[in-house]
Parts: structure tokens; sequence; C-alpha cells
């Protein structure tokens, strides 16, 4: 089933469990299977495997998933070269490189200037933080500082961009 309005890269944004994976997840099935799965989470305890667990447990035959907990653009350059995709989720990505101790700020511009070569559909999902308080610790507000950076620049490359709130999609970019 062709989409009526395709978009070649999709931003999603939305708070804890706002749906913004499953409507997501919705968008790249619209296109023809099979479609690749992006996973940026590391399982570091049981409750962590238990949300992977979930989000896998979801997805219907069709998907095949890839984990790509820090070299999320090679995984993306990798593969079918139309094939749909899926990325779920950028804050994670952005935690282990924060977590692997590597330069913020080069992975994120390497990461975007590599999205505006990718030939296929890519969808990727985010966690939007800064909307709460300003967080009590240093490496909280840095965090959020490079979350809401990260999501200016791909949502500038981005041909759409999507806030969910409740599960209800709200176009910011059409």
């Amino acid at each position: 089933m062709a989409l009526e309005n395709p978009a070649k890269l999709t931003l999603v944004l939305g708070g804890a469990r706002s749906g913004k994976s499953r409507y997501a997840e919705g968008l790249v099935t619209a296109y023809p299977a099979p479609w690749r799965y992006l996973a940026t989470a590391q399982s570091f305890d049981a409750e962590m495997a238990d949300r992977i667990a979930e989000h896998r447990g979801r997805r219907s035959a069709g998907w095949e998933t890839i984990d790509a907990p820090l070299n999320l653009l090679a995984a993306l350059q990798s593969g079918p070269s139309h094939q749909p995709m899926l990325v779920d989720c950028l804050t994670l990505w952005l935690t282990n490189i924060m977590l692997a101790d590597k330069p913020v700020t080069a992975e994120i511009d390497q990461l975007v200037d590599g999205l505006k070569d990718l030939p296929g559909p890519c969808v990727m999902v985010s966690n939007e933080v800064g909307l709460g308080i300003v967080p009590d610790n240093a490496l909280a507000r840095v965090f959020r500082d490079h979350a809401g950076r990260l999501h200016q620049k791909i949502s500038a490359i981005a041909d759409r961009v999507v806030f969910v709130v409740a599960g209800l999609p709200m176009m910011v970019k059409p």
C-alpha cells in the first residue's frame, strides 16, 4: 500500500508511553515488507529486557531487527537500499554515545549528514525531553541539551515531523 504523502525521512517525537513507537511502526508498515527495525536499546537489567521484549513482541512478521546501540549510521547504510527502516530510538542512541564517552556533537553531525543520503524511507523515533522542569543535575541537563540539538538538526532535514501525545499524532512539519 502506498502512502498518500510519502516522506523519505520522518521524525516522530513524543513523551514516554505517548504511542510514538506504535505510530512510527504504522508509518513504516504502510510500505511493502520487509522492513528494518534498528534498535538502539541495550539491556542492562531485567526491566529494560522486558521493555525490549514488549517492543519486539508487538511487531508482525516481515520485520528484520538490527541492534545498533552505537553505530547507527553504519546500520542505516547497510542492507537493501530502498528497504523501509525504523529507528527506535534516538534518545537511547544518544545515551549510549554519552555513556561511551564519544564526542557527542561530532556523532550527531555525522548521523545528520548521513541521513541526507539515505535512498529509502526512514522513520526515526525520539523522546521529547525538553518539556519538563530543568533537571537538577548537570548530566541530565547536558543530555537534555544534546537531545534538543539532535532533534533540531534532524527536523531541519526531515520531510515530516510528527509529535505524538496520548496516542494522537500532531503534524509539526507535514
